[in-house]
């Protein structure tokens, strides 16, 4: 009886044993998208199993209000696209090497594209190429590349054309006669260079204008010791052009401190806050404003289309810019530009 009950015993585990062998296992099913993007240039977007692209956007700085519109401008679109945004720039606002160890990290990262204001015109060419080299794309904005082929599209102002403008309004205020001085921010940079270029090209055109002398700063503070040299140098001076935010708020300090608001005129470049409350209260009589909201969310969209295999279209997109004085400053077309929103 025993030996019966141990063999019906065995037998009811053998079949519980294969009862489960034969039984299939479950497996877990795929995850969606929607994760930080982790690949190069040839990812995909859409559908059950995707993923988000991730592109960075590194500026020459991230302080100044016109980063932070560029800043605006490329998170709106990122919003609209539903991609994630990589904003991060040098730490010293023009820092070269550390732009350049910027694009190094972000191509290690594999980001899916990449949109660049260049500190330096040749300096970035080889991290551009290196990226495009891995298949990330680029696309420059602001501050470009001497090699075009560096980048896919360059989206910015037509900063030439800014500096005769600047060149011509200068003239304009100042009765088109006397000495001027040119506040420039960083020889090497194309848009520093663009600038000087049109403005020496536009103010070439007044045969009783004569530029005395050009400094460089990209600091407030240093170009309130710059704007203060120049004029030490040359107290007969009656116009300046401050060719970027950080001397447009400089220079108006040094006016201000010296109660020479108003009589030595001065034309800026952007649109800060405290360059508008300048403008405002006569210490600038105009500034050349860009649309870096613009170039931030241009600049976007058009790596996405590199990406996605679309044609780009134009090797140059104009951001636009306009000279905004007192008279104009509270038209709504100027105040779009100098109060940006990302719903614009």
């Amino acid at each position: 009886m025993r030996a019966r009950v141990k063999i019906l015993e065995i037998a009811a585990v053998a079949i519980f044993a294969i009862s489960i062998a034969g039984c299939p296992k479950e497996t877990a099913a795929p995850s969606g998208g929607g994760g930080l993007a982790s690949g190069g240039g040839g990812s995909s977007e859409g559908g059950g199993g995707s993923r988000q692209f991730k592109i960075a956007v590194i500026p020459k700085g991230t302080q100044a209000s016109f980063w932070q519109s560029v800043k605006a401008g490329a998170e709106a679109a990122g919003n609209e696209e539903h991609v994630l945004i990589d904003w991060q720039g040098p730490n010293k606002e023009g820092d070269i090497m550390d732009q350049v160890n910027l694009v190094q990290t972000k191509i290690t990262g594999k980001v899916d594209g990449i949109v660049l204001a260049a500190c330096d015109a040749e300096s970035l060419i080889k991290p551009a190429k290196d990226a495009a080299s891995k298949g990330i794309p680029v696309v420059t904005i602001d501050s470009g590349l001497k090699d075009p082929d560096a980048s896919l599209s360059y989206i910015a102002t037509d900063n030439v054309e800014g500096g005769r403008k600047a060149a011509e309004q200068l003239a304009k205020e100042i009765g088109e006669k006397g000495k001027v001085g040119l506040m420039i921010f960083h020889k090497g940079a194309a848009s520093s260079d663009d600038r000087e270029k049109g403005f020496l090209e536009g103010i070439n055109k007044y045969p009783n204008i004569k530029l005395v002398s050009t400094l460089e700063a990209n600091d407030p503070a240093i170009a309130i010791d710059q704007v203060t040299n120049m004029l030490t140098a040359n107290p007969d001076i009656v116009g300046i052009f401050a060719a970027n935010e950080p001397n447009g708020i400089g220079a108006a300090q040094v006016l201000k401190q010296k109660k020479l608001g108003g009589k030595i005129k001065l034309v800026a470049y952007d649109s800060s806050p405290d360059e508008i409350k300048a403008l405002e209260d006569g210490l600038i009589q105009a500034t050349v404003v860009q649309d870096p909201f613009q170039m931030g969310y241009k600049g976007v969209k058009t790596v996405l289309k590199a990406i996605r295999k679309q044609p780009i279209g134009d090797k140059f997109i104009n951001s636009g810019m306009t000279v905004v004085t007192k008279a104009n400053l509270n038209t709504p077309e100027v105040q779009k530009l100098v109060n940006p929103t990302p719903g614009k």
